[in-house]
């Protein structure tokens, strides 16, 4: 079954779009003293169910790919865990430490696509620099993000 690659971003925007207000209310939930570390514990349960043992059957009981594992890939792909896994546990911080939920996501989210990009950009070197309006964009997403802040709910 093939899936329009659209659907998945917007998916993908939903779903992290959902997990800063949802992480707090967990953290919440364990009460204020003990909740944030707790709660990215079972964070990092839902990754290991979600991101091991669905993969791992598929690829070994139902047989969707070959189950070959090249080194790079295998090395590469867990460095992209941990980035994802501190990126998440940078959340909890932000959290624990002051940030609220209506706060962290604008900063995270404007700021980590340009971050994805200039990433991308060092990993596969463009042909040619951006055009300006690249540069614009970035501004664009950092007054987005400005603005959001500024006129968030009370």
């Amino acid at each position: 079954m093939k899936i329009h690659w659209l659907v998945c971003v917007v998916a993908t925007i939903i779903f992290w779009g959902a997990y800063v207000p949802t992480i707090h209310s967990g953290q919440l939930g364990f009460g204020a003293q003990r909740g944030p570390l707790r709660a990215f514990l079972f964070v990092g349960l839902a990754y290991f169910l979600v991101a091991v043992i669905v993969p791992g059957v598929l690829i070994f009981a139902f047989q969707r790919e070959p189950a070959d594992f090249p080194t790079k890939g295998m090395t590469v792909s867990t460095l992209a865990g941990v980035l994802g896994a501190l990126g998440a546990f940078g959340i909890i911080l932000a959290l624990m430490n002051g940030g609220k939920p209506t706060t962290v996501p604008p900063l995270v989210f404007a700021g980590a696509p340009i971050m994805s990009v200039f990433v991308a950009m060092m990993m596969h070197p463009p042909k040619a620099w951006p055009q300006w309006q690249f540069y614009v964009g970035i501004l664009l997403a950092a007054g987005g993000a400005a603005m959001v802040l500024k006129f968030k709910p009370a």
